[in-house]
């Protein structure tokens, strides 16, 4: 078949753009020679590229190209004058425009074809200049000069689409240049976040689409051909066909149906499915607090009259609940809630009645919270919370049961007292607590208490030493001694407050002896000694005396001691759950977490730095190396004696009490503290807290005084493992093993003997830690009497200690030791660690309360974390990292959980699973309850990793924001001492300021928010301001050592005779004079 030519077809270029015709006949030859001129230079560069490119393929078909136009053009009539003309009624344009217009767009994707094989635009020096190492940089003459492509838009490696728009400090890159995207902050995305769903996916019942076999899906295959088909398939598709058309039916019937139901969104099916379950059980509290909840998750905090919103509708919820069922009127929980949102909305009348009727109820728990809540709205200061806290110790009654009780009531009108400045008054409290509980005379004993109470009022006026204070022999002794005159003794004198030179500030100068005198003068002074100007530094009996109690009970003797030492700083985690399961004491309990020390190490030194992330050498960036502080910080919680005090974790030996805890704290007063109210040689309890003590300042006099209690308790099991334990913290491995061998292997002890299963545990961990681990067999052996070698050796040492620990034991901590040595000889002997972990979870946990359970989890993950991080042995890091999120999620309180998992989360991409639990929302949308300690191990966590404390201040903030709204901890004054230290730290001193306001509403008796005003937020204060803050501080009944008028008036009146000095001198320039009035009408 031969080709056709092109007359044979009407012309068709319609394609081509309509060119308008030229005003003559010589514009169009002119504009067609141009066009042939131009034409034929393209198609020679053309024909030159091709032919540099050596393609013999391109080169014959560029030939037979132009034959074929030649052709073409031979074959073409000579135009008429006009542009185009007209054949069979069809409009011909001219093909001579179009043909130069063709070539010239073949020419122009031919050139830019060619220009990725144009010679590069720069050159990859791979060898480089050493001269660069010797100088440390290249030499300025070799950098070139640059130009900013299209205004620095573009973007090198991308497409010419994609520009780039300053927007602030960053960039954004978009698609396009005419508009920008919209940003997260504009009212157009905010309003499309806001609306409902117009559509809602609802997922199909079947999983699959296709039937799951053996737990694989068959997939399909077109390999095999389709069988014939018999006179059976033509009825088969019929069915088929009926059963489509009935199922597309109904389909279409739901679908109609859907569509007429209104679509409710997630927030309105969790609201139905409360809702159903409050139907079927209406008595369950737990799905009330629930609904509340929920409720108010859609409410943020900081909108517009949040707090009234919130609490009316937490109101309503409530009202509701008490109503839906009378189990619920009774539910303290319900109650104690309600009354927190009354609060907010009620008439004060309202409150008081609502709370007598809450009180009612009875309880320990809700006189706590009636206490809380009198502490925080009463306007007598610290007298009317004794008046108060003596109603709620009379309610309690006189029950022995009740001791631990009243001594929760009294420890916290302690803590009013100190945070109101009184400390004199906490200390001599305690001081005649102890003097009625251990140093009762013989002759007294058996009396009612107030008889002991006006017995003891005399030896109080006597200003004998007492309690704590140095000499000090007891009431008892005193007594017997036939009441001595004792008024030779030296007396005490009350610190005189100095100025401080440095500062001229009237105000910051009263602020800094004002805090001094607060930290130096804690113990009461004598009678002789009281200063005018501060009456409250001496306390009679008569300010106390209601609320001395009578301690019977060996549990609350100890609980006082303990409590005790928490009020002069010390910290003794699992105190306050201790001595009462699940309360909030912990909101005004953890007050170390307030001193300057602690302060200091919460918030990273370099607060207000910003650390560089990157170094240059030599013209190159290199990235620094991540660092990190110790995973176990200055927060240190956990269960009661999950820990003990003389047991450490780390190289670090992060243990109870350490030197920087102690900073601050009277050291004679508390050695005196322990030494008199030591009950007897056999206090090994008390012991141990002495001996951590002494430890914690130097090891070596803790030794010289375990050797003390040695000396009159020779046979005394615990005194023994706590001395090998001192050792073992000064590394003197061999003087410890020297201890375990004479107490456990030259005498024999039964295995349920008390002690006995700890100082096994403590050999065996010894050994083990040292690297040896067939000397921690042999321990191991000889716990139970087992000698030998081999598999069989070893299965009869496991059967044993199955055995033992099965056995009946006085203290649930032997129990754990032999639980331990179980685990240990497991993990020993076998090459996985999950044999280990198995017999810590096989135990039973029947009848046992949460602290067992706890310290057995601490003691898997002390294990786990010895093996993998301390001994670097082998272990999958999930082990550990699993057995951790356990744990964390479980024990959200524990510190010491909470720091292993720090260490085993670094190098995993840290802020992955931690931020999980640093989240402030749960499951339901409410706010997530947590405690004191973990919302400021929160904020260390922060600047844990140096150099990020920066990029987290805004994410702290909003955790600590959180904390400040959440029901558990906005009334705790520990935790606004916290957030205004934040602040003040980063360097936001007015939002500081807004914050104090708010923190004194809520904390009234708190003095240490009020000196913030004084001493850190000077600067954003005026003067008038501050002396609004000294009249509240007056009306509230703070204590002021000494008035702000006086610092006034010295600075006054030492300026005005400095003026009047250099007047009479003459000497005095007029502008110097100038200066000074204006220093002098400072700040106003």
């Amino acid at each position: 078949m031969s080709t056709p030519s092109f007359s044979s077809f009407p012309p068709s270029f319609a394609s081509f753009p309509d060119l308008d015709p030229g005003p003559s006949r010589n514009t169009l030859d002119r504009t067609r020679n141009e066009n042939s001129t131009d034409a034929r230079e393209k198609d020679r560069i053309v024909k030159k590229d091709k032919n540099r490119r050596g393609s013999k393929k391109l080169r014959d078909q560029s030939r037979k190209d132009k034959k074929h136009r030649t052709a073409k053009h031979d074959f073409e009539p000579v135009l008429p004058r006009q542009h185009g003309h007209t054949w069979k009624g069809v409009s011909i344009p001219d093909d001579e425009k179009i043909k130069a217009e063709e070539d010239r767009r073949l020419a122009q994707s031919d050139i830019q074809e060619s220009q990725w094989d144009s010679p590069p635009v720069f050159i990859s020096d791979r060898k480089g200049d050493q001269l660069n190492v010797t100088y440390g940089g290249i030499h300025a003459g070799n950098v070139p000069k640059y130009h900013i492509v299209d205004r620095g838009r573009s973007i090198l490696g991308l497409d010419g689409d994609w520009a780039i728009y300053r927007r602030g400090k960053g960039i954004e890159i978009n698609i396009g240049r005419r508009h920008k995207q919209p940003a997260l902050t504009d009212s157009s995305v905010t309003t499309l976040l806001a609306a409902p769903p117009s559509r809602r996916i609802i997922g199909s019942g079947d999983s699959y689409k296709h039937e799951e076999v053996d737990g694989f899906l068959r997939l399909p295959s077109d390999r095999g051909h389709k069988a014939a088909e018999d006179y059976r398939s033509v009825t088969r598709q019929q069915e088929h066909l009926d059963s489509d058309s009935q199922s597309s039916a109904s389909d279409d019937d739901s679908s109609g149906d859907e569509s007429e139901t209104p679509i409710l969104t997630s927030h309105q099916l969790s609201f139905k499915t409360l809702e159903q379950q409050l139907a079927a059980n209406p008595s369950s509290v737990e799905t009330w607090l629930s609904l509340v909840r929920h409720s108010l998750s859609n409410i943020p905090v900081t909108s517009k009259n949040a707090t009234k919103a919130r609490a009316e509708i937490t109101l309503a919820i409530l009202t509701r609940a008490r109503a839906a069922h009378p189990h619920n009127r009774s539910s303290r929980t319900l109650f104690l809630k309600y009354l927190r949102a009354g609060e907010e909305v009620w008439h004060e009348s309202k409150i008081k009645a609502e709370w007598e009727e809450a009180l009612k109820l009875g309880g320990i728990e809700i006189w706590m919270e009636w206490l809380e809540w009198r502490i925080r709205t009463a306007a007598g200061g610290v007298d009317t919370s004794v008046t108060d806290a003596t109603r709620v110790l009379s309610a309690l009654g006189s029950s022995e049961r009740r001791e631990i009780d009243k001594l929760r009531v009294v420890w916290r009108v302690a803590v009013a007292f100190q945070q109101a400045g009184y400390y004199e008054r906490a200390t001599a409290l305690f001081q005649a607590q102890a003097e009625l509980t251990f140093e009762v005379p013989q002759s007294l004993y058996g009396l009612p208490l107030e008889l002991q109470v006006e017995s003891l009022e005399e030896f109080w006026e006597s200003e004998v030493p007492r309690a704590g204070e140095p000499g000090a022999k007891g009431w008892g002794d005193w007594i017997s001694r036939g009441r001595p005159d004792i008024s030779g003794s030296p007396l005490k004198a009350v610190p005189q407050m100095d100025v401080d030179i440095q500062s001229k500030d009237p105000y910051v100068q009263w602020h800094y002896d004002e805090s001094r005198a607060d930290r130096t003068s804690r113990v009461p002074a004598s009678a002789d000694t009281m200063s005018e100007s501060d009456p409250y530094a001496t306390v009679l009996l008569s300010d106390i005396k209601a609320l001395l109690l009578p301690l019977r009970t060996e549990g609350a003797k100890n609980a006082f001691r303990l409590i005790w030492l928490s009020v002069l700083g010390f910290h003794i985690p699992g105190l306050a759950e201790t001595l009462s399961q699940g309360s909030w004491d912990d909101r005004w309990s953890f007050t170390y977490l307030c001193s300057f020390s602690r302060l200091d190490s919460i918030f990273p030194a370099t607060a207000g730095k910003r650390q560089l992330m990157a170094d240059s050498h030599a013209g190159t960036l290199i990235g620094r190396e991540r660092e990190f502080s110790s995973a176990f910080g200055p927060i240190k919680e956990w269960s009661c004696n999950a820990l003990g005090p003389l047991e450490w974790v780390g190289q670090e030996k992060w243990r109870m009490w350490a030197a920087v805890d102690l900073q601050g704290i009277d050291q004679d007063f508390v050695r005196a503290v322990f030494k008199q109210l030591r009950c007897g040689r056999e206090d090994y309890e008390w012991d141990v807290y002495a001996l951590a003590f002494e430890a914690a300042l130097n090891i070596k006099s803790a030794l010289k005084l375990s050797r003390t209690f040695l000396s009159t308790a020779r046979d005394s099991l615990p005194h023994w493992a706590t001395h090998a334990r001192l050792e073992r913290l000064r590394e003197h491995v061999d003087d410890a093993r020297k201890i375990y061998q004479t107490v456990l292997v030259a005498s024999r002890h039964s295995p349920s003997q008390p002690f006995v299963g700890q100082l096994w545990w403590d050999w065996a961990e010894m050994e083990w830690l040292s690297g040896d681990q067939n000397a921690a067999l042999r321990v191991i052996q000889h716990s139970v009497n087992i000698e030998g070698a081999g598999g069989m050796m070893v299965l009869r040492v496991k059967r044993a200690l199955d055995d033992t620990i099965s056995c009946a034991h006085e203290q649930w901590k032997d129990r754990e030791g032999w639980i331990k040595l179980r685990a240990l000889i497991e993990l020993l002997t076998s090459s996985a660690q999950d044999g280990a972990l198995t017999i810590f979870d096989s135990q039973p946990s029947v009848n046992e309360s949460s602290g067992p359970r706890e310290s057995t989890m601490v003691a898997s993950l002390m294990l786990l974390y010895n093996h993998s991080v301390m001994l670097r042995s082998p272990t999958p890091p999930a082990v550990l990292r699993d057995r951790l999120q356990i744990a964390v999620d479980t024990y959200p309180d524990n510190s010491l959980v909470f720091g292993m998992f720090l260490e085993a989360e670094k190098g995993h991409g840290i802020w992955g699973r931690v931020r999980a639990q640093l989240g402030q929302s749960t499951a339901d949308g409410g706010p997530k309850e947590k405690s004191i300690s973990r919302r400021i191990a929160e904020v260390w966590v922060a600047g844990w990793e140096k150099g990020r404390w920066q990029s987290e201040i805004e994410r702290t903030r909003s955790g600590l924001t959180a904390a400040a709204e959440s029901e558990r901890t906005t009334g705790s004054a520990i935790l606004w001492r916290i957030i205004l230290e934040f602040e003040v730290r980063v360097g936001e001193l007015q939002r500081a300021k807004k914050l104090l306001y708010r923190a004194v509403n809520e904390c009234p008796l708190a003095k240490d928010l009020y000196m913030m005003a004084f001493g850190p937020l000077r600067s954003v204060f005026s003067a008038r301001e501050l002396d609004g803050f000294v009249d509240i501080m007056a009306e509230r009944g703070i204590r002021m050592r000494k008035g702000v008028d006086e610092y006034i008036e010295r600075m006054t009146d030492g300026d005005e005779s400095g003026s009047d000095s250099e007047d009479l001198d003459g000497s005095e320039d007029e502008i110097e004079h100038e200066a000074r009035q204006r220093r002098l009408l400072m700040p106003y």
